[in-house]
């Protein structure tokens, strides 16, 4: 008993001040903006709404709206407008709704700029990912703003939007079943800087998952109730961008 109460201690210590869930069929989506630049003092783009196509559904994303001058995000900045947890599946387009507070500065003029069709349903980026479960991904927006500005002949500023999308899976996940689901066991998984998550195992399948984990190198410890004996696995690898699954562990 002392034993197990020190082994307790000892991983409550390095605990990082989180739990990870095991809920499933999720993904963490970010959007970053960046920007080439411009030969403009500022270029102001109202960004008012995000969407993300998956699996032929509409869904509507958490975007932190405003007006963002694109020229502070130029050489190799950026910001980030949308970050949060989206169901997995197939996704085929992504949209950014701008606006009508767009414009462009440069000296002493500020000329507005106007761009119906964004307006109205959006710039569409068509994007085709699958989004595994548990892992999480950045997109990358790049918004070219010298090439986005068209002048008229009436002196007329209009945005034609142009736009690249790159996009990156940022992390992995790591799976797997602890029997019997009778020893209901407290599950950590911690990394060789000393980071960690911790979960209870399903209490019907045994089942633990944890979401978004930096590459790396792992330990896992599983610690029962009693009468069943902690367990200590080491040198899991967790790769970006998939999920690692462990074989059934059967405690003793």
């Amino acid at each position: 008993m002392k034993k197990k109460a020190l082994y307790l201690l000892l991983f409550s210590a390095l605990l990082t001040g989180c739990q990870e869930s095991t809920d499933s069929g999720s993904t963490r989506l970010t959007f970053r903006l960046t920007d080439a630049p411009a030969l403009y003092d500022k270029v102001n783009i109202d960004i008012t709404g995000a969407q993300a196509i998956i699996d032929g559904n509409i869904i509507d994303l958490d975007v932190k709206a405003g007006v963002y001058n694109l020229l502070d995000f130029a050489n190799g900045k950026d910001t980030v407008i949308v970050d949060q947890e989206i169901p997995s599946g197939e996704l085929s387009q992504i949209r950014l709704i701008l606006g009508e507070n767009n414009n462009i500065e440069k000296g002493e003029f500020s000329h507005e700029l106007t761009t119906p069709s964004a307006q109205q349903s959006g710039l569409k980026l068509n994007v085709h990912n699958t989004f595994v479960e548990g892992v999480a991904y950045e997109y990358i927006i790049d918004f070219d703003a010298a090439k986005s500005i068209v002048t008229t002949g009436s002196g007329k500023y209009i945005l034609k939007p142009v736009l690249r999308v790159f996009t990156k899976a940022v992390s992995g996940a790591l799976e797997g079943v602890v029997l019997p689901v009778k020893a209901k066991p407290l599950v950590w998984v911690i990394s060789s800087q000393l980071d960690s998550l911790s979960s209870y195992a399903d209490t019907i399948s045994g089942k633990f998952a944890f979401r978004g984990l930096n590459e790396g190198i792992y330990k896992l410890s599983v610690i029962p109730q009693a009468p069943y004996n902690d367990t200590l696995l080491t040198n899991i690898t967790i790769n970006t961008g998939i999920v690692t699954k462990l074989d059934t562990i059967k405690l003793n």
